[in-house]
């Protein structure tokens, strides 16, 4: 970030009123009558009846359409364990996509805690006001076990956006460059590196979707997650390989698929030189990806690449994900988010890629032409046909699944 950038970030944020987020009324209340609607005597009506029948909830107050953002600071984007004020921004920001994006109201929550239990618990006894609940930027393998027990104990979805949001948005796009590169996700070879939060949920999504884990090779600081590998956490366990590769360059070797969530620049030209013929490669880290398009494309005319910027093609960006998966969530009272809905997702955003780009896309991005191929195989953020589509296909999902309160 350059200080100039660094500088307008700042001005942005701080501005006459501090923050990006505000809470505001819809409701009237300018004369003495409105008040008395608003409040009391008026506000004893919907009490009265939500203590008879608790689902009534939903038709007399903001639950059904507000979504706690949660988090406890400690893997703040590529910052690390910056703590819940400096996670505080991040959170605001989360919030002005929700409402930008799916019209979903937020209340942004930086919980000083990073014992598993207290979080856990301090999230129960908060979760009654919302509908839903977003754990943003939490360090593994903490989170796996905090979304899990929190999954289990309520009765509202929880979603760890930085596990399935981005596994989602990565399957899309990973099963649309598959079909154009010509291979198949039950043969094709694939070497993620990063064992956090986002890469765990990636294979584990992928796996549900075809592809075998004897084709895929995790690595993480220490190297591949081999048979030969101790004090391995439970979710590395999952991918232990019977393989006598050891290091990043070894498992890059004729893969098919290289998918970084782990840091800049650890990917070297002669790793995507050494790939399989049209290989894909999806370089995630941000700001700055595991190997630039530069660097990779000078190397290989063959490759599709992707990254989480918005200054290349094909960007990774979970705002195509969790604002309509909630907004599905949300207008079917679901009860979590399931496999079934995250899947339905997947190919919501898989298909909308293919279909033709209407003008004012091509206005924001002040481009001629956009199509399916090897630079586009993901929708664009600013598509306004993901609200009409991405939450229909998870909603649909929730019914038929029978998560739903409908």
């Amino acid at each position: 970030m350059s200080k100039e950038f660094h500088k307008l970030a700042l001005d942005y944020h701080k501005g006459e009123r501090p923050g990006k987020i505000q809470v505001s009324s819809h409701k009237a209340l300018d004369t003495h009558h409105d008040l008395s609607l608003a409040y009391t005597p008026g506000v004893a009506a919907p009490v009265r009846e939500i203590a008879k029948n608790p689902e009534l909830v939903y038709d007399y107050t903001i639950k059904g359409n507000l979504v706690a953002v949660i988090s406890d600071g400690s893997a703040v984007l590529g910052l690390g364990n910056v703590g819940p004020l400096a996670a505080k921004p991040v959170m605001e920001g989360k919030g002005v996509l929700f409402k930008q994006f799916a019209d979903i109201d937020v209340f942004n929550i930086e919980v000083d805690t990073q014992d598993v239990d207290e979080f856990v618990q301090t999230v129960k006894n908060i979760a009654p006001t919302f509908g839903g609940i977003n754990l943003e930027d939490i360090s593994a393998p903490r989170c796996f076990e905090i979304e899990q027990r929190l999954i289990k104990d309520l009765d509202i979805p929880v979603f760890h956006d930085d596990q399935h949001g981005t596994a989602i948005i990565i399957a899309a796009g990973l099963l649309n460059a598959l079909e154009i590169q010509g291979k198949e996700p039950e043969t094709a070879k694939l070497t993620c590196l990063g064992a956090g939060a986002a890469g765990i949920a990636t294979l584990d999504l992928l796996c549900e979707l075809g592809f075998k884990k004897s084709n895929i090779l995790l690595v993480d600081s220490k190297g591949v997650i081999n048979n030969s590998r101790q004090g391995l956490s439970r979710e590395k366990q999952d991918y232990i390989s019977k393989t006598d590769k050891t290091t990043l360059a070894d498992a890059m070797q004729e893969c098919d698929i290289f998918v970084g969530v782990a840091s800049a620049n650890l990917v070297s030209q002669d790793m995507v030189r050494s790939m399989a013929d049209n290989p894909i490669v999806f370089a995630l880290s941000n700001p700055d990806p595991e190997i630039s398009p530069a660097q990779a494309n000078a190397v290989r005319d063959d490759l599709i690449m992707a990254t989480g910027r918005s200054d290349y093609p094909n960007q990774v960006n979970n705002v195509l994900g969790f604002p309509f998966i909630f907004r599905g969530a949300l207008d079917a009272k679901a009860s979590e988010i399931n496999i079934e809905m995250k899947i339905a997702a997947v190919h919501a955003l898989k298909e909308l890629a293919k279909l033709e780009v209407p003008e004012d896309v091509l206005q924001a991005y002040n481009v001629d032409s956009i199509s399916f191929g090897k630079d586009y195989i993901i929708p664009k953020p600013f598509d306004k046909r993901l609200i009409d589509i991405v939450p229909k296909a998870v909603y649909d999902a929730a019914i038929s699944s029978g998560v739903s309160r409908l």
